[in-house]
């Protein structure tokens, strides 16, 4: 019988303490592979070039290139690669700048160590990996947007993304709506698009540009074949 395939891991940070927090604790799980680690953007899009990840932690704000720059870095070698956001901030314009620039997922380093783990998971088979007080700055952002037919959310739209700012996981949205998961996926995307084409439209009167989001809503492809952790010759 073939053995099913661990979710290879990468993760981009420029905190050396962080990274060893992160690289133990997916180490430690059998479904999770932790394939490298890299202190900076540049290092990392290598690396991502090289051990070819399922799954790409980036910390948002990091010294050199940043966390955004990176995201669309690792983008252009494949945008099928799953990258999720790893930081500290849930600031709207940052939530909605990831978001907008390609992000698959949008985690806070607050959270309990094994959620990171089951978040990574649920993102590998293709689940939206957000965070509840994430989905509430969606929320709000959604009733700051201004108004018009194209950004609009529907009543089924509103009602996923309620449930999102609660923290339920895609399957459980589908059970409470009687939808399948790909329905509750579509729904997602759709929801998001508008959100970030409303709020990052330029509005007469407003001086700052809406920025970074992230979460998953399409399943990151495997990589074939074990590899040796890479650190990416971080120096701190």
């Amino acid at each position: 019988m073939v053995e099913p395939m661990s979710t290879r891991v990468l993760l981009i940070d420029d905190h050396a303490l962080f990274r060893r927090g992160v690289a133990q604790l997916i180490e430690s799980d059998p479904d999770l592979e932790f394939v490298g680690e890299a202190c900076d953007g540049v290092r990392g899009i290598e690396l991502v070039s090289q051990v070819e990840p399922d799954i790409v932690l980036i910390d948002l704000n990091m010294k050199g290139l940043s966390g955004i720059a990176t995201l669309q870095g690792i983008k252009k070698l494949n945008r099928r690669t799953c990258c999720i956001m790893l930081t500290v901030s849930d600031d709207e314009r940052d939530v909605l700048q990831a978001m907008r620039a390609g992000a698959d997922g949008y985690l806070l380093k607050d959270l309990e160590p094994e959620d990171l783990c089951s978040r990574l998971k649920l993102a590998a088979r293709g689940s939206v990996v957000l965070e509840s007080r994430i989905a509430a700055v969606l929320t709000r952002a959604s009733a700051a947007a201004p108004a018009s037919d194209e950004a609009e959310l529907t009543e089924r739209e509103n009602q996923i993304l309620a449930s999102l700012a609660l923290g339920h996981s895609n399957k459980e949205i589908a059970r409470q709506l009687g939808i399948s998961d790909a329905t509750v996926k579509v729904h997602i995307k759709n929801l998001l698009r508008k959100l970030v084409t409303a709020r990052t439209s330029p509005r007469h009167g407003e001086g700052r540009n809406a920025s970074g989001t992230a979460l998953v809503v399409q399943p990151a492809l495997g990589a074939e074949g074990p590899g040796a952790v890479e650190r990416g010759h971080c120096t701190h």
